[in-house]
């Protein structure tokens, strides 16, 4: 058992390294990066954040991520477990049918559809951020019913079934009786989908636009400077800002 716990602790320490380096070297100057990666920091500076904040204007694209990452995750939650609800509840072929279409698009990559996806939102006027929210909402549906629907199985119909006989409406029976009961699954499904948003680059490079909008992960990109210079030292203080809320939300 002991030798099972340093194991555990060893493993876990790998795992924790890049972040231990990524907030160590976001203390740093440029210089003391490049020369040794692992030493501490001369001095506990924050230059570096306060470069993040002024080149970057790092609160308004915290915003829109934060904005676009809540409204996302809080619709595919809606959505998908109203959905899964349905579908598990009315067993009928064209159910199974429907279910088994939003698992099949699961293998579907983005890269597959996002020249086509952008053309017809560009002709829908829906390039800004309500249409980059309804494209995540789509694209994040299909894994959350999936864990929704095999979650609702679960769930024993003889609660929907006395609550019916009381006069309960489908709405009330829904938010009242059993979305209380995908607590677990609900954190899971929205764990996994703020992880995807909030740190996705493609689609709002795509989408948004960039003197208007832009996101956490689009900001990063704007610290390379021409003829391939990098601000390590910014780089690394923007991404530990990056990272709290994530973590916050996790824990």
């Amino acid at each position: 058992k002991a030798m099972l716990i340093l194991l555990m602790l060893a493993l876990s320490l790998i795992f924790v390294s890049p972040i231990l380096l990524l907030l160590n070297s976001s203390f740093k100057e440029l210089k003391e990066i490049y020369l040794d990666v692992l030493a501490l920091p001369s001095h506990l500076g924050i230059d570096n954040y306060r470069e993040a904040f002024e080149k970057l204007d790092f609160v308004h694209s915290f915003l829109n991520s934060l904005v676009i990452t809540v409204v996302s995750t809080v619709l595919i939650i809606l959505v998908s477990s109203m959905a899964a609800w349905v579908l598990v509840r009315y067993n009928t072929k064209a159910s199974k049918v429907i279910f088994l279409l939003f698992a099949a698009s699961m293998l579907i990559p983005f890269q597959c559809v996002m020249l086509p996806l952008v053309d017809f939102m560009s002709d829908l006027n829906l390039m800004n951020r309500p249409g980059i929210v309804f494209m995540y909402v789509g694209f994040g549906c299909s894994m959350s019913i999936v864990l929704y629907h095999g979650f609702i199985k679960n769930v024993p119909l003889d609660l929907e079934e006395a609550a019916t006989l009381d006069g309960c409406s489908m709405v009330r029976l829904f938010f009242g009786i059993v979305f209380p009961l995908l607590k677990t699954i609900t954190v899971t499904v929205a764990i996994l989908n703020v992880m995807w948003i909030w740190n996705d680059f493609l689609l709002p490079y795509l989408v948004l636009d960039i003197k208007k909008y832009k996101t956490i992960s689009i900001v990063v990109q704007y610290m390379k400077g021409s003829y391939g210079r990098v601000d390590m030292g910014a780089i690394m203080a923007c991404l530990v800002m990056a990272i709290i809320p994530v973590v916050v939300f996790y824990l």
